[in-house]
């Protein structure tokens, strides 16, 4: 394994917390918003051993207090688990981006007590989550299972997201992305859910997006508030 890219100090990515953010490469999805496009390959380019990472950490022990795994997704790599092992052992909190798509490597990090938050991207509401990913078939049921087991408290802390563009959500898919997440909840309120409107860059997978008006973004928050402990608007 190698790390594909490394924000050495970020304020934002893990609340409440000093962190660094580690990204690594490869994703099952092909989501148009994607910011990260350049990591969707296999391919290797300018990386960062694992070694080499784990030394930068060890200088920042008692200055940073927390790593972010990002992507990608980083449940795809078979070394994720002795990766998130390492950091640990070295006293750092560990927060895991996610989509969701393996519920078996989330449950079993967990198992392990290696993960202190979790962030799940929930990219739409069932009908439309093929479109919004970018694939044929979604894996629904595997999304469905990772987000059972954090409503359900496998988790320390986590936080559920959604990227919103004008040409993949609207009103009708946001509720339905609602009242889905509270068929899945059985009764128990999502803790966290942040929408964050689609910003434009060059390393976005698909141009030609487009992000929704400010009141169109804060109408989306509102539809989700019966279904949602906190909600609000990020970015």
């Amino acid at each position: 394994m190698t790390i594909a890219g490394l924000q050495k100090m970020t304020l934002l990515d893990y609340p409440g917390k000093v962190a660094c953010t580690v990204f690594l490469r490869g994703c099952n999805f092909r989501c148009p918003f994607c910011h990260n496009s350049g990591l969707l390959a296999e391919e290797p380019q300018e990386e960062i051993s694992v070694e080499a990472f784990l030394t930068f950490l060890s200088r920042r022990q008692g200055l940073l207090d927390a790593v972010c795994i990002s992507g990608g997704e980083p449940t795809l790599s078979p070394e994720l688990p002795e990766l998130v092992r390492r950091i640990k052992g070295l006293g750092f909190l560990v927060k895991l981006d996610t989509n969701g798509s393996r519920p078996d490597v989330l449950k079993a990090l967990a198992a392990e007590n290696l993960l202190d938050y979790v962030a799940m991207d929930v990219k739409n509401g069932p009908a439309r989550y093929a479109q919004t990913i970018g694939v044929d078939r979604a894996p629904l049921e595997a999304v469905e299972e990772s987000l059972r087991f954090l409503l359900g408290g496998g988790v320390p802390d986590y936080e559920l997201r959604t990227t919103v563009a004008e040409e993949l959500h609207d009103e009708a898919s946001i509720q339905d992305m609602g009242a889905w997440l509270e068929r899945l909840g059985e009764g128990k309120k999502v803790k966290k859910m942040f929408i964050q409107p689609f910003q434009d860059r060059e390393s976005v997978f698909m141009r030609g997006l487009h992000t929704p008006g400010t009141e169109q973004t804060a109408r989306f928050a509102t539809l989700l508030q019966p279904y949602v402990e906190q909600v609000g608007v990020r970015g």
